[in-house]
């Protein structure tokens, strides 16, 4: 008997005394998984609305903007120029760098390099004023930003530590209109970090606060491809 037939088994027993209209189905072998699917069904909208390509970024933006991140677009010649200017505009004089990061992203930019390695304490992390990743994607109605650590990303600690992240995304062909499209598009082995937003929190009496558990300042420069 294999660990998912014992599992199975134990949710039958501790449900025999419960009347079965007032149960949910409960997957039996073989052949389970396809039976519970068609059981629970999935009816719920995957977009909200049709919108266009442009719409759906236009949503992004605004969503974004609605979390008080600091939104940017930018043409791919444009994009060194916009970086080295939110860098310059925050005093970085250090900004780390993923190990996949396009070169050319930073060519405008004056801050030393600092490279993503393993052994970087996060006191020495700390002492890094800013960061610059790409992401996985975007997600326009929850105006979310996904990482999953990807070669223009880097660990996840390098997106927590330092107090400003600016993270570009290409569009159309990183932004998805909903959370189920996003889910389609992402590999469920990678570790993925979901930002809506700078770090922030509120206490009893609905005092925000910024930069608690992450960058106090997000900046997102929307990349037009090609």
């Amino acid at each position: 008997m294999s660990s998912r037939d014992l599992i199975l088994g134990r949710v039958r027993r501790a449900l025999a005394d419960v009347p079965r209209e007032d149960t949910p189905p409960v997957p039996e072998v073989p052949g389970a998984d396809a039976r519970y699917e068609r059981a629970v069904g999935r009816s719920y909208l995957r977009e909200h609305g049709a919108r266009s390509a442009a719409e759906t970024v236009d949503l992004l933006a605004e969503n974004l903007a609605d979390y008080r991140a600091i939104v940017h677009r930018a043409t791919e010649d444009e994009l060194p120029y916009v970086v080295g200017r939110l860098l310059a505009a925050r005093g970085s004089r250090h900004v780390l760098v993923p190990p996949g990061l396009p070169p050319a992203w930073l060519s405008a930019a004056d801050p030393a390099r600092v490279h993503d390695r393993a052994g970087s304490t996060p006191r020495e992390l700390d002492e890094v004023e800013s960061v610059v990743t790409g992401c996985a994607l975007a997600i326009a109605e929850t105006g979310t930003i996904v990482l999953d650590g990807g070669p223009d990303q880097g660990r996840r600690r390098i997106t927590l530590i330092p107090d400003h992240h600016v993270c570009v995304v290409r569009v159309p062909g990183q932004v998805v209109a909903s959370v189920p499209q996003a889910m389609e598009r992402l590999d469920p082995a990678r570790p993925s970090t979901w930002i809506s937003g700078p770090s922030a929190t509120s206490d009893i009496e609905l005092d925000r606060v910024e930069g608690v558990h992450g960058p106090r300042t997000l900046e997102v420069v929307l990349v037009r491809e090609g």
